[in-house]
């Protein structure tokens, strides 16, 4: 049976599930791979729709019925928060916001960070729309991740807040991003986190065996752009969540909770 999987087309995912979606993996089933932006499999993991999953942190309080956390394959870390990037506002009261999802893990801290501000409309809108929309108007301001921290300054954009930093300013922790979900039921937690970790190892070994997948897949194809990707959001928290990780995680959903934002859920540690 073939093992469902569905995560990003990011440089970060493919770079890290490459050997394991190939076939590369010893014991590893074969993978049945979809690619879908993450707002996409926040929904569709509602419904139990794949076997390993890759969803937002934000998205876990209505999942972890059907799903198990594992303690790999995902993006947390430090540095690489997300941007709200505007054109010259100053402040967000009465601005119109573009984000890439409700149930992201950057839009729950957007709403955490402005907490105090009044936006007039938030608009969901594709990721690859955001920056162009604020730079051309139709948004006020626009919440991005990933590849945009290195390629907003193309659109005439300033960031007016990194979300990442002033999570870890007032925290002190990782920001937890991206999570790894196994369906209960159906696949074994401690198979699945053999199989990532042998996966990931196998790219850390040889970068170029994934190169011309990682680059097919990538919405900024620029190599020197995907390279930074990679760099930054494949890291130590991607092979063990450990403790730094699983208390950014009880930390951001635990806030979240307190301040009516999610459901509550159990510690992760």
């Amino acid at each position: 049976m073939a093992l469902s999987l569905a995560v990003s087309p990011c440089p970060n995912d493919t770079f890290v599930f490459h050997a394991l979606i190939h076939g590369l993996v010893p014991g590893a089933p074969p993978v049945d791979l979809t690619f879908a932006d993450v707002d996409v499999t926040n929904t569709a993991a509602l419904d139990g729709a794949f076997d390993l999953v890759k969803v937002s942190y934000a998205a876990l309080p209505w999942l972890l019925g059907d799903y198990e956390l594992l303690p790999c394959g995902g993006a947390l870390g430090r540095g690489c928060g997300p941007l709200v990037l505007t054109r010259d506002r100053a402040d967000l009261n009465g601005a119109t916001v573009a984000v890439p999802g409700d149930r992201t893990t950057a839009y729950l801290l957007f709403r955490l960070w402005a907490a105090e501000q009044r936006p007039a409309r938030i608009e969901v809108v594709p990721f690859h729309e955001i920056m162009p929309g604020v730079a051309e108007g139709r948004f006020d301001a626009g919440l991005v991740i990933h590849e945009a921290r290195f390629t907003y300054p193309r659109y005439g954009l300033s960031a007016l807040v990194d979300l990442g930093e002033w999570w870890e300013s007032d925290t002190g922790l990782p920001i937890p991003l991206g999570a790894i979900l196994a369906k209960r039921g159906t696949v074994d937690p401690a198979a699945a986190t053999g199989w990532i970790r042998e996966s990931l190892r196998h790219g850390w070994r040889d970068p170029a065996a994934s190169q011309d997948f990682v680059l097919a897949n990538a919405q900024e194809m620029e190599p020197t752009v995907v390279k930074q990707h990679i760099e930054l959001y494949v890291n130590e928290f991607t092979l063990e969540l450990g403790e730094d990780g699983l208390a950014a995680a009880d930390a951001l959903l635990g806030r979240a909770a307190a301040a009516g934002l999610t459901p509550a859920v159990p510690s992760f540690r």
